[in-house]
């Protein structure tokens, strides 16, 4: 087709005016045919009319949306001449009195969808949490936080047992060191994490960690200091495997006196106090220490934890 038999078709197809305010309306928002309708005040066939019409000339693009389908403004593929020509129709459209009303009452019928969405909020409130769980999973909201990790960092999973956090880490990481010192559960995680490219699974003591120094921009010491001898110790190498700046995330149990963890559990300490962690990772050679506790779950049969976290310095002295 010539250029300027495109240019008469264009012309032809945009010379009505119905046309044109219905490409203003949809070049900012994507509308249903029903929301068109109320804004324009037309009848459902017509304006399925004049969005075939548009359609089959390459102005409107459409995509379905589970039951409906949106419309919207399409100049990703129309020549120079056709945007200029859109440029300059929406000049002339968008200053009359029709176009006017539109976005009065296009207004109206985004604040109807707003407040579709708002009633459920309302009448849902109490029962939110437990939908949101049975539809998506009872850690569901959890599941995209490490969407917050920096795609270029490694990050180290220091007392991985069965690779769970490591699991976790891996869509978002450029690399994950997962480390434990018990093959049974080394063996466990590399069953988990053997469709994770990324990951390496290495075993050794967390006092001697297996990682070069400041091989790491972010650690994880998720329920394991509890379990080791020298605490201090496995906080310095820690550090050691950080870059200065790096951070790290501790979990662990505020204090409690469940004496037969030990027998049970192999826990060598009863849980941390905040000024007990805070000494930890000041003396191992961090700093900006936070420690927050965790709400109690009432379901829970374990004692409260807490999260700390710190960021190794930059120069030690």
């Amino acid at each position: 087709m010539s250029l300027a038999r495109a240019i008469f078709d264009d012309l032809t197809v945009l010379a009505d005016a119905t046309r044109a305010r219905l490409l203003l309306l949809i070049e900012r928002h994507e509308l249903t045919v029903s929301e068109l309708c109320r804004v324009l005040q037309l009848p459902q066939s017509t304006v399925s009319r004049h969005l075939k019409a548009l359609a089959d000339t390459g102005w409107v693009a459409s995509r379905r949306d589970g039951t409906s389908r949106y419309y919207t403004l399409s100049l990703d593929e129309r020549d120079s001449a056709a945007r200029r020509l859109w440029s300059l129709l929406r000049e002339r459209i968008g200053a009359s009195a029709g176009a006017d009303q539109d976005a009065r009452r296009l207004k109206g019928v985004l604040a109807r969808r707003q407040s579709v969405s708002q009633h459920f909020f309302d009448s849902a409130a109490g029962q939110w949490d437990t939908l949101r769980a049975e539809l998506f999973g009872p850690a569901s909201h959890l599941q995209s936080l490490p969407g917050l990790i920096d795609e270029r960092w490694t990050m180290g999973d220091l007392g991985c047992g069965t690779g769970q956090v490591a699991a976790a880490l891996a869509p978002f990481a450029a690399r994950v060191i997962a480390v434990d010192r018990s093959g049974e559960m080394l063996q466990a995680a590399r069953r988990r994490l053997k469709d994770a490219p990324n990951v390496e699974v290495r075993r050794g003591d967390l006092e001697a960690l297996p990682i070069g120094d400041a091989e790491l921009d972010a650690a994880t010491l998720l329920l394991v200091l509890h379990h080791l001898p020298q605490p201090a110790a496995a906080l310095s190498e820690a550090a050691r495997a950080l870059r200065p700046g790096g951070r790290v995330l501790i979990a662990d149990m505020l204090p409690h006196d469940r004496e037969e963890y030990r027998r049970e559990m192999g826990h060598v300490w009863l849980g941390f106090s905040a000024e007990q962690v805070e000494r930890l990772l000041s003396a191992a050679g961090f700093e900006r220490v936070r420690i927050v506790p965790l709400p109690a779950n009432a379901e829970a049969r374990g004692p409260a934890l807490f999260v700390g976290t710190a960021t190794r310095k930059l120069v030690n002295w």
